[in-house]
């Protein structure tokens, strides 16, 4: 299995858990007041600019509630959106419609606002040579999908959970400097256990750490909150098969020049952690009910 795609079954085990916080004791308004077999037709409608994702996903959660629902979407994933553009239409019994809604358009919005994001950092080191990527700080349940809205908006994942890559955090290091290791006796224990030759990236927040970590062996140096001059200085230091990656404090204002430094790769945990969901609405389309 490619674990960068979620699979069917996993993408529905996240929406019914999503579908049973909402609906779990049912929608009473709509059993009140909407007869049990009227049918209908409703848009799902962009209120503002954006990158799509997540489409595939809210067609899933209407089908969940109703099987009968037929949903045709409009815009695939990864495409810019504009204010006011249609991006799926839904046709079917109307309580089921108003059941999926708030769910539908909650992960439609969340997986958006994040490919939104995403894109806005990659177009700010667009000619560089660094990558952004994700980190481990995702909605809790939704990593699948909150990495999937990264891809979408062009950005790449780190690791998917702590079995998925040796990194050597500032923690483990204070952990061990009690035992008396060097940052060279911690790559070197870490190398020495690897069980499935991983790569090793240990975080650093010197120039003088990183090189130490870098001639201990280590193939990935994180640089945690340095400036860009300091990332500029590791960067013209570490031998050619030594990667970088500069992490902690990056904003869409210096991202640019922290690009330009040369690094090879800029985590941003903002992208996943603190972004804006981007705003959708269903609107029922008038005179298509039954009469």
């Amino acid at each position: 299995m490619d674990k960068l795609q979620p699979t069917e079954e996993q993408i529905k085990k996240i929406i019914d858990l999503a579908l049973a916080e909402d609906t779990g004791a049912g929608d009473i308004t709509s059993r009140i007041l909407i007869p049990a077999d009227l049918t209908g037709r409703a848009a799902i409608v962009a209120r503002e600019e954006g990158i799509l994702a997540g489409g595939d996903i809210a067609k899933l959660v209407f089908f969940r509630v109703e099987p009968s629902i037929k949903v045709e979407l409009l815009i695939p994933d990864g495409k810019k959106l504009k204010a006011e553009d249609r991006v799926a239409t839904i046709s079917g019994n109307i309580s089921a419609i108003l059941k999926a809604e708030r769910v539908a358009l909650n992960f439609l919005s969340r997986l958006s606002g994040i490919a939104t994001e995403t894109a806005k950092y990659v177009t700010k080191v667009k000619g560089t040579s660094a990558i952004i990527t994700d980190t481990r700080k995702t909605a809790p349940g939704m990593r699948l999908l909150d990495k999937y809205a990264v891809r979408v908006g062009g950005g790449y994942n780190h690791r998917f959970h702590l079995g998925d890559g040796v990194l050597i955090k500032d923690t483990h290091i204070a952990a061990l400097r009690a035992l008396d290791m060097s940052l060279a006796d911690i790559v070197a224990k870490a190398k020495k256990n690897d069980p499935e030759d991983l790569k090793i990236e240990i975080e650093v927040n010197t120039i003088a750490e990183a090189i130490e970590a870098a001639n201990a062996g280590a193939d990935i140096v994180m640089l945690d909150n340095m400036t860009p001059d300091e990332i500029k200085r590791v960067v013209e230091l570490m031998p050619t098969k030594v990667r970088t990656e500069a992490s902690g404090g990056i904003t869409l204002e210096n991202v640019q020049g922290v690009a330009m430094t040369g690094v090879n790769a800029i985590s941003i945990g903002a992208i996943t952690h603190s972004t804006r969901a981007l705003d959708f609405s269903l609107e029922l389309e008038p005179k298509t009910n039954n009469p």
